[in-house]
């Protein structure tokens, strides 16, 4: 067979060692040997010995997530072989978390991740029930997290003089240090005669990194994550 689809860009190449590596641009490769986790429903390819297993989160997780429609739905993958994780198209990317760091992140933008992270559903403080959700996943640990985004994501330097704020729709994660409130940016008036659209922002202060999406997630794709 000859043609562009059959060239090195699109071939797959053995794994040489355990673990994840971004695959193309829209999904991310894992060479399995043991165990890891992933969001379920997003494995697309697999080959060699491997078993996939519905992961609970506990009756705590799934309450969260019956009550605000955010949350991490995992499945185990155990054994040896390479899979491949995709969702929707989105762009995907990989980060490396070391002892010492918090990473929060949004259930919906979470692809896979290795098992010697560790993760818990806690509340975000200062955002409600609206916007991004009130529960969010905070990673720790030592390994790599797969993630998804639409479009290519922001990475926007937070400083103790420079507060950040972002779209409760468009956020994806933030790193450890930051302080979180929700802040008003019109007057009451201005809502009740239409509004901008803008009227409430999650504040972020303090020294990190927050990560943006280019896109807003609507209440009806909220539902489907």
């Amino acid at each position: 067979m000859k043609g562009d689809l059959f060239s090195s860009d699109h071939m797959v190449e053995p794994a040489v060692a355990p673990g994840m590596t971004v695959q193309n641009a829209k999904s991310i490769k894992y060479a399995v040997n043991g165990d890891m986790l992933a969001r379920q429903g997003a494995m697309i390819a697999y080959r060699g010995n491997l078993q996939f297993e519905r992961k609970g989160q506990g009756v705590g997780g799934m309450l969260k997530r019956a009550v605000t429609g955010e949350g991490l739905p995992l499945m185990t993958v155990r054994g040896q072989g390479e899979a491949w994780f995709a969702h929707e198209a989105q762009n995907c990317f990989v980060v490396g978390i070391e002892p010492g760091d918090v990473f929060t992140v949004n259930g919906r933008n979470v692809l896979c991740f290795d098992s010697t992270l560790t993760y818990e559903i806690k509340t975000v403080k200062g955002a409600g029930i609206s916007g991004g959700g009130l529960f969010n996943s905070v990673f720790t640990g030592h390994g790599k997290l797969g993630l998804i985004c639409e479009g290519n994501p922001l990475v926007i330097p937070v400083s103790q003089q420079q507060p950040v704020y972002v779209d409760t729709d468009a956020v994806v994660g933030w790193t450890a240090h930051l302080h979180t409130s929700l802040h008003r940016s019109q007057s009451i008036g201005s809502m009740l005669r239409g509004g901008s659209g803008e009227a409430v922002q999650l504040k972020l202060e303090g020294d990190g990194y927050v990560v943006v999406r280019p896109s807003e997630a609507t209440p009806q794709k909220v539902q489907q994550h």
